[in-house]
């Protein structure tokens, strides 16, 4: 939320109905698989309380480790997509195609508004929290907690996108939530956190000095940081009781294996006060790092205690003037002069850049592209991925056509799936972009942009390194030119037209020979190639088949209902995932047998588990199993640990 975002408007609605338990399910015959596995259990973490780490129940540390996230710095912010939408993004799309994060939207229990003039559960409702509690419009608290695991064992980090400036505005007429507790507006009451009057800014009272409490002058770091954003309850950050309970929001994330979190207003909080909160967060649960921080402050502000570079200090920051530079630049037709970066339009170094093309609040003010904005939009984002500055952010929210409308949800106001087909952007995990993801990622150890050839206004070319080159046209027509690559000769595969497949290339091939290619690129298109993505015109011998069918079988006593599984490190055996374990047959019980097709040549390592009739996963103790598969099938014959 930012300067300009809409006021929280007045409505009517009803009270949610509480929903019931989940039926208990049938448990299953020896033999047999599960009849289901409930969604909290489905990465086989149960839980308790919401503080478990979502890895707990992992049996040691080497299998701990093996849950390994993806070397990247690239985030997908699937913005206002339910949890069970982005763990299913994650497993499906992000996690297979490099991504390092995913950002999400305001996990904390919300106002829920029925009828306001922004429409029926305006999008705007999940920045005005009334408790800290975790049951909102995208889904339950555990249905987060298995996000986040679906997520992990996809490779992929959590970033929450965490509204801590301020609660829900005091100008609400209503006091309906989508968790069921109940706040006083005008009272500054929020008793779910709990909140009173005492722990927020009111005009005139030593911190806000400003008669309606209201910010008024933006170049005034005392009204920013202390007055009201648009009637929003504003935090009084300076006490220590106030730092401790959002302290306490965020280390609750964390314990559910939150990586980081994008400060919604940041610029609306004291730096020291922040400092002080975040130096009370605890490490992350998966990496044991502290977590990630990106800010929103908005740019414009002519105090320097305001400007962006003023709070690097803790963390990143997001970078605004550069995706309106890139609008500036690619609705002209100007793509020569991305040369210049980073000497135009940043915030901050691009160190501490979160860099981006859009968001939610730019893409509705026509501060920067959309996806309303067609090819520029695309292209925009290819350069991106594509250029060596900051940490690139990928954005897909829904389609909309008025500036509050609320995402497709039922008549309560809760997220429906996400559909790429109807009413969600999916830009995420087109080919395209799913192939810049890998190009950033391969070229990420070249530093430098080398080789940049403006053919014409919009249309350019440039290296990194030895590592990559790519092409992009901003223009109606096809441009063919001979670029310097900076590439080793050899026949590359297009990332942009699908990359490699079946020993040689999906889509468009690019041969270089003597380190320069005649490419090209096609009309408000673009071309990418990578040392990665090489066309096999010398494929390996048929005599090494690229798979070898393995066999495995474990000797293991259980219980009536109770099955075993094959789990480990590579895709086939389920990438760690228990949800994806390979079930092994009973037919020789009390031995379980099952073969799993296994890429040759490649260190395994795996487990077993067991899966009771409710979907409660056990693990066997002891270090993960190893040993590396060849070109004939392997035997493994164990016994339960």
């Amino acid at each position: 939320m930012q300067r300009g975002s809409p006021l929280p408007r007045r409505g009517s609605g009803t009270r949610l109905r509480p929903r019931s338990r989940p039926r208990s399910r049938p448990r299953s015959r020896p033999g047999s698989r599960p009849a289901g596995i409930k969604s909290l259990l489905a990465a086989g973490t149960l839980v308790l309380g919401g503080l478990t780490p979502a890895v707990a129940l992992l049996p040691d540390g080497s299998a701990r480790a093996a849950v390994a996230l993806n070397d990247s710095d690239v985030t997908a912010n699937l913005w206002e997509w339910n949890w069970n939408s982005v763990a299913a993004a994650c497993t499906g799309h992000l996690g297979p195609a490099g991504y390092g994060a995913v950002q999400v939207a305001p996990p904390a229990e919300s106002v829920s508004l029925a009828s306001n003039g922004d429409g029926a559960h305006p999008w705007w409702e999940v920045y005005q929290p009334v408790s800290y509690g975790l049951t909102s419009r995208l889904g339950t608290r555990a249905q987060f907690a298995a996000m986040v695991t679906a997520c992990h064992n996809a490779g992929v980090r959590v970033y929450v996108d965490a509204v801590v400036n301020h609660m829900a505005g005091h100008n609400n007429t209503l006091n309906t939530t989508y968790g069921g507790s109940t706040f006083d507006p005008p009272g500054f009451s929020y008793p779910a956190v709990p909140y009173g009057y005492g722990d927020f800014h009111h005009a005139n009272d030593g911190y806000c000095n400003d008669d309606d409490a209201g910010i008024d002058d933006w170049n005034n770091t005392s009204e920013v940081q202390n007055c009201e954003l648009v009637s929003l309850s504003d935090l009084k950050t300076q006490s220590s009781y106030v730092r401790g309970k959002i302290a306490g929001y965020l280390n609750d994330l964390i314990g559910l294996g939150v990586d980081g979190f994008r400060v919604d207003a940041a610029k609306h909080i004291a730096q020291s006060d922040f400092a002080a909160i975040r130096s009370a967060l605890n490490p992350t649960t998966a990496e044991g790092k502290a977590p990630y921080i990106a800010q929103e402050v908005m740019p414009g502000s002519t105090t320097a205690d305001l400007k962006p570079s003023a709070f690097t200090s803790n963390g990143d920051v997001l970078g605004f003037s550069y995706a309106m530079g890139l609008k500036t630049q690619f609705q002209n037709g100007t793509l020569s002069n991305l040369s210049g970066i980073p000497s135009w339009s940043l915030d901050a170094s691009g160190a501490q850049t979160y860099a981006m093309v859009t968001n939610h609040d730019t893409e509705r003010d026509g501060s920067t592209l959309s996806y309303k904005s067609g090819a520029d939009y695309t292209l925009a984002t290819y350069f991106l991925l594509a250029y060596p500055y900051g940490k690139p952010t990928v954005y897909d929210g829904f389609t909309w056509s008025s500036s509050g409308q609320s995402p497709p949800a039922d008549a309560n106001g809760f997220v429906t799936d996400a559909n790429c087909s109807s009413g969600w952007q999916c830009l995420t995990r087109s080919t395209g972009v799913k192939g810049m993801v890998g190009w950033h990622n391969a070229t990420a150890s070249a530093t430098t942009v080398a080789n940049f050839t403006a053919t014409a206004g919009n249309v350019i070319g440039f290296s990194r390194g030895g590592r990559g080159w790519i092409g992009l046209n901003d223009s109606g027509s096809p441009s063919t030119a001979t670029y310097t690559t900076g590439l080793p000769d050899g026949a590359y595969c297009d990332v942009i037209t699908g990359g490699t497949a079946n020993g040689g290339c999906a889509g468009t091939t690019v041969t270089v020979s003597g380190g320069t290619a005649s490419v090209t690129i096609p009309a408000n298109g673009a071309v990418a190639i990578h040392v990665g993505a090489m066309s096999g015109s010398t494929p390996p011998p048929t005599s090494t088949p690229a798979t070898v069918t393995d066999a495995f079988n474990v000797n293991a006593t259980t219980t009536w209902g109770t099955n075993v599984y094959l789990v480990g490190n590579v895709a086939a055996l389920g990438s760690w995932n228990p949800a994806a374990a390979v079930p092994l047959s009973s037919a020789n019980y009390p031995v379980w047998s099952g073969t799993a097709a296994l890429p040759t040549g490649t260190k395994i390592e795996y487990k077993y588990i067991k899966k009771d009739g409710s979907g409660t996963v056990t693990w066997e103790s002891g270090a993960n199993r190893t040993y590396t598969t060849g070109t004939s099938p392997h035997t493994a014959n164990d016994t339960w640990k």
